[in-house]
């Protein structure tokens, strides 16, 4: 009988609650998704094995162990789940099943790590350093009796392998473990899970094709790269066609990734570890940045970095060292195709604004005329971080469409949300009225447009943009027709902004006085 997604989602939670006792609920994901991905691959190596006997009956007998081993592993397994201890009186596979059977035993944490380890070696290609540092096998991090509740508990989750139920379901319910870790936990989960309504229009916005490559800098879970799998085939397309590559400065996260791509059954994708910024890992043979048709990313908001001193990619200067905002963008726009390249990002509403070294890459991406679109979203959509973001929508330089070329289309979505338990969410109606807008917001004259549902549109030339000193900032360009609810955390920010300026160039007015022999003006 066909597996539901509620049941499987049901037991897996219970699983999680275990840890209960153990940890907070911000540290489940680093215990049960490694967990769950060898249940998994646990479960469909067996699988095949069974098939394999089921098919051979009979001919085994006159084959050695190693023809019979070379025949299953060509025709049957895509990976192996190998001997522990080979040719000794401890041997045992590295399978759930078989460690499953010692639960009882001292040492389960131990034998869990040796297996995982184990697997990771035998399959360098698919699966090194795929489960994370696995700190939490250790006693002092995770008792042996909790570990042992978690995994009794995960073994009452049916089968997990394609014979039982659809990838569809079991990349559903891995997706389902996501957002209730986010949910429940807030930030440090909510570090590398984007809500999936915001993900969808993103990518809605950049319509991946057949074929195309895929990329995310900062790719957390690697969510937005299997929305753009998903999304692709719920258009017709083949999603499996995609080439996904993801860049993860946290090994673990990094880990998250590629087993919730395997478990969406898209294996032509490659996720690397490292700082992006510092040390891209994706580059050509000549050593400059690799470029892909999409580009997609929601970076952590106005991280401290250090700077580059010389780095190509850095047009327009160098954004400062107490936000790498500009810096994530100047290095999407690097790794665009020339041909065909489009790339959408996710950041606060401070980098339409913000002056200094963010105001001068603003200016010289906007004459290059590399900014498509700006799309305003609700406050409060995030797991992390209450403030109002915006997506930026960019295209490789000459792509855009002729009725684009020279301005920038804004939307105003931010009215568009319904409340949630934690935050707001975007509603299926909000995203394609949303998208409708993307394709058909331009009025020849440059007037607002007025769409259904609150949602507002203006194409706005550089010319005009150029003149209010390359300010972003939707209001300036977009009036609504009902009164306008003041959006006070961008404001205070502006504010912010505009007073520390100007008691920096106080300060340096007064220094310059000072010089000069002039007294008096700071009294």
């Amino acid at each position: 009988m066909a597996v539901t997604q509620q049941e499987i989602e049901n037991r897996l939670w219970d699983a999680a609650d275990e840890l209960r006792v153990a940890m907070p609920e911000a540290q489940y994901s680093s215990v049960v998704f490694p967990l769950m991905f060898w249940k998994y691959l646990s479960d469909t190596w067996e699988h095949h094995h069974q098939e394999f006997l089921a098919d051979n009956e009979g001919l085994l007998d006159g084959l050695s162990a190693e023809e019979a081993h070379e025949i299953e592993y060509r025709d049957y397994q895509s990976f192996e789940i190998p001997f522990i201890h080979p040719g000794t009186v401890q041997q045992r596979r590295a399978s759930w099943s078989s460690i499953l059977a010692t639960i009882t035993q001292p040492g389960l944490g131990q034998r869990v790590r040796a297996s995982l380890q184990a697997i990771e070696t035998a399959n360098p290609d698919k699966f090194s350093r795929l489960f994370g540092s696995m700190t939490w096998t250790s006693e002092e991090v995770l008792p042996g009796e909790v570990l042992a509740a978690v995994m009794q508990a995960m073994d009452r989750t049916p089968k997990m392998h394609e014979g039982n139920m659809s990838h569809d379901v079991l990349g559903g319910a891995y997706e389902y473990l996501l957002k209730r870790f986010s949910d429940g936990s807030g930030t440090r989960a909510g570090q590398f899970f984007t809500p999936r309504e915001v993900v969808e229009l993103i990518v809605e916005v950049l319509a991946p094709k057949s074929h195309e490559s895929v990329y995310d800098p900062t790719c957390g879970s690697g969510g937005m790269l299997i929305a753009s799998a998903n999304l692709l085939k719920a258009h017709g397309g083949r999603g499996y066609t995609l080439r996904l590559y993801g860049q993860e400065a946290v090994p673990d996260t990094a880990g998250v990734a590629r087993m919730n791509l395997f478990m969406h059954n898209l294996t032509q994708f490659q996720v690397e570890v490292g700082d992006t910024l510092k040390d891209p890992r994706f580059k050509k043979p000549d050593g400059s940045i690799a470029q892909f048709d999409v580009i997609v990313a929601n970076p952590p908001y106005s991280l401290k970095w250090k700077p580059w001193t010389k780095d190509p990619r850095a047009i327009g200067g160098v954004a400062p060292q107490s936000s790498a905002d500009w810096a994530f963008v100047q290095h999407m726009i690097a790794s665009m195709d020339p041909k065909k390249g489009r790339a959408g990002v996710v950041l606060p509403n401070g980098v339409l604004f913000r002056s200094g070294p963010e105001g001068s890459i603003r200016q010289r991406v906007l004459n290059d005329d590399l900014l498509e679109a700006v799309i305003g979203l609700p406050p409060n959509l995030f797991y992390n971080t209450t403030i109002p973001t915006c997506i930026l929508v960019f295209r490789a330089p000459g792509t855009k469409i002729d009725e684009r070329k020279n301005g920038v289309l804004f939307i105003d979505a931010s009215k568009r949300f319904i409340k949630a338990k934690n935050r707001n969410v975007l509603t299926d109606a909000d995203i394609s009225d949303t998208v409708t807008a993307y394709h058909a917001g331009i009025d020849a004259d440059g007037n607002t447009v007025a769409l259904d549902g609150g949602l507002a549109a203006r194409f706005v030339s550089t010319t005009e943009i150029a003149a209010n000193g390359y300010d972003l900032n939707i209001s300036r360009y977009i009036k609504q027709a009902t009164a306008e609810q003041a959006d006070l955390p961008t404001l205070i920010e502006a504010y912010n902004l505009a007073r520390a300026e100007r008691q920096k160039t106080e300060q340096h007015m007064l220094a310059v006085l000072a010089d000069a022999g002039i007294k008096g003006f700071d009294e």
